[in-house]
């Protein structure tokens, strides 16, 4: 393992960290969840680097330009707070067409690790679709969904972890990265 790459954690943002809109093309429509910023504040704190991956169709099928999507992306940042996003990549591409980025392909995953030192082994995926629990697996990342999207029925998940949202979602991560307790084998 290289010491010079950092763990990560990936996450969707319609339906994981603000509220699914159908098509967000307006910054009006943000509305992140409760205790959002303070989980992604929590990751911060633990040293890891926090990527948004989203598919956003929206512009490939003309319902919103780029720079109508970057002023939505501009709003879910000043809601959640400015510097606890490391990075975030988009797809335009429309389902259907071949892509080699749009979920559930990991281009994007694959992309970010390369642009950002992201050691995939000690990463995770947040996100509330199967599609992203598929590209997490694609990119070989640990995967956790959520209920918080449109479709909260998770019981037949193939995520490793499911939680009732992304604060939940976070604090299974953090169990998972502390070193066990010298004091269980009192």
């Amino acid at each position: 393992m290289d010491s010079k790459l950092s763990a990560a954690v990936f996450v969707d943002r319609d339906g994981t960290i603000i509220e699914d809109a159908d098509y967000c093309s307006h910054p009006k429509q943000v509305k992140s969840f409760p205790g959002v910023p303070q989980a992604l504040r929590r990751l911060k704190s633990k040293g890891f680097k926090v990527i948004v991956i989203t598919n956003q169709s929206g512009i490939g099928r003309g319902f919103f330009t780029v720079d109508e999507y970057r002023s939505v992306e501009s709003e879910v940042s000043r809601q959640l707070g400015h510097g606890l996003i490391d990075a975030t990549y988009f797809c335009p591409d429309v389902p259907g067409q071949h892509s080699s980025h749009r979920k559930p392909s990991p281009g994007m995953i694959l992309q970010a690790a390369r642009e950002h030192q992201i050691d995939l082994a000690r990463s995770f995926f947040i996100g509330d679709k199967e599609i992203d629990v598929e590209c997490g697996r694609n990119a070989d990342v640990r995967t956790i969904r959520v209920q918080t999207g449109l479709d909260c029925d998770i019981s037949c998940s193939t995520a490793d972890w499911t939680a009732k949202d992304f604060p939940a979602a976070v604090q299974l991560i953090l169990d998972e990265q502390s070193p066990p307790s010298i004091s269980q084998h009192e």
